[in-house]
């Protein structure tokens, strides 16, 4: 899908102020109400807003230590019970398929490092992972942001 700079606009509004709602935005941007729906309906249908959840910071819940970690996982099963095992560990925030010298890429929370280990220990309990190798996040320079990327493909 090709966002316009409305979208872009759209976007970049919602991001900002997500309270704003529908008309608000039509008012903020100068569009009509049916237009803001319109956007709003084909960009959740295209896929480009996935969610109108709430942020939320782990951190602030208590899960100050951010660590990632690359899995080895046993070839021949395929990614799934991995993936399976992986979403009943709540601390495993993220999964993502890579290439290299690793098959999984995760993003884990934890309490403090005794209970990192533990998260660690839950990870690797399961058959088919071979190796884990974690890395601690020291400090966060770029949080998650798509912003950017927004004004980019709109031309904004």
């Amino acid at each position: 899908m090709t966002l316009d700079e409305l979208d872009g606009r759209l976007i970049t509004l919602f991001s900002e102020q997500p309270q704003i709602g529908v008309l608000g935005a039509s008012r903020e941007l100068g569009v009509a109400r049916g237009t803001v729906q319109a956007r709003l309906d084909r960009l959740v249908q295209h896929g480009v807003i996935r969610s109108w959840a709430p942020q939320i910071d782990a951190s602030a819940m208590g899960y100050p230590v951010s660590a990632f970690c690359t899995l080895e996982i046993r070839q021949g099963r395929g990614h799934t019970p991995v993936v399976e095992h992986l979403s009943g560990i709540p601390e495993v925030l993220e999964a993502h398929t890579i290439t290299g010298s690793g098959d999984l890429f995760i993003h884990i929370v934890a309490r403090d490092n005794a209970d990192l280990q533990r998260v660690i220990d839950a990870v690797v309990d399961d058959e088919h992972v071979v190796r884990a190798n974690t890395a601690i996040s020291l400090a966060t320079r770029i949080p998650l942001r798509t912003l950017p990327l927004v004004r980019a493909a709109s031309g904004g």
